[in-house]
């Protein structure tokens, strides 16, 4: 079992930014990607951002240039840079972790953009 915290969200105004961060525990080695996905409400839970165990990063077009995935192994972190923040970027972000066997995921942390 892995268990993902995220923390780090929180209202923001437009053009402003914010770190997500989401620690994870337990079988952590079994691990060989995280990411970040977002949902709103009625609305699919799509990626954001993604960066594999061997480094490799991808990002969902929308926040290309404006938002950093980087993980530190050493605390099994991944971190999730976002400026240029616009009031479309308002949604739950949900860390995940995923093993060859399945996925995990966090409990998600509110982004609040103002206009």
């Amino acid at each position: 079992q892995v268990q993902l915290v995220e923390s780090g969200g929180g209202l923001v105004q437009a053009g402003g930014s914010l770190r997500l961060s989401c620690a994870a525990s337990g079988s952590i080695s079994r691990i060989n990607a995280m990411g970040w996905y977002r949902q709103g409400p009625g609305k699919q839970r799509d990626l954001v951002a993604r960066v594999t165990s061997g480094g490799s990063t991808n990002y969902a077009d929308s926040v290309k240039g404006r938002f950093t995935i980087s993980k530190d192994n050493t605390v099994g972190t991944v971190y999730l840079q976002m400026n240029s923040l616009k009031p479309e970027d308002t949604d739950v972000y949900y860390c995940s972790a995923s093993s060859p066997a399945t996925t995990y995921w966090g409990r998600g942390t509110q982004v609040t953009v103002s206009g």
